[in-house]
């Protein structure tokens, strides 16, 4: 069977086009190297910052945050493929000067990296 036919053959017709606020938007990756920073308009006429690329990582330890600075990428559960790109997603583990750390929000939604100290 070919894509978007049935099976006696006829084509399947779409009700209608996607919307604007139905697109898909380009996708981000977050990477490891010097600060960049992008905003874009988003609905209701508000504005979102969002990562290209970082260094630094917000690390909560048991009493206080620190802004320390990112070595290397370790590991990323999601896809081992991401860790051998340096792109930090959700989840990745990444070598700080405090030892190793869990990120814990999502760069490419927010403006910066929250990570908590692992062992």
């Amino acid at each position: 069977m070919k894509l978007g036919k049935k099976i006696t053959g006829g084509k399947y017709i779409k009700r209608r086009k996607k919307k604007l606020h139905e697109l898909p938007g380009q996708k981000r990756i977050v990477k490891l190297g010097e600060e960049k920073r992008k905003s874009k308009r988003i609905r209701g006429g508000k504005k979102k910052t969002f990562l290209l690329n970082t260094k630094f990582i917000n690390v909560k330890t048991e009493n206080k945050n620190q802004k320390v600075e990112i070595k290397n990428v370790l590991e990323t559960p999601s896809n081992r493929f991401l860790a051998r790109q340096n792109i930090l997603t959700k989840g990745t583990i990444v070598e700080t000067e405090l030892g190793k750390a869990k990120i814990t929000n999502r760069p490419s939604q927010e403006g910066m990296i929250n990570g908590v100290l692992i062992e």
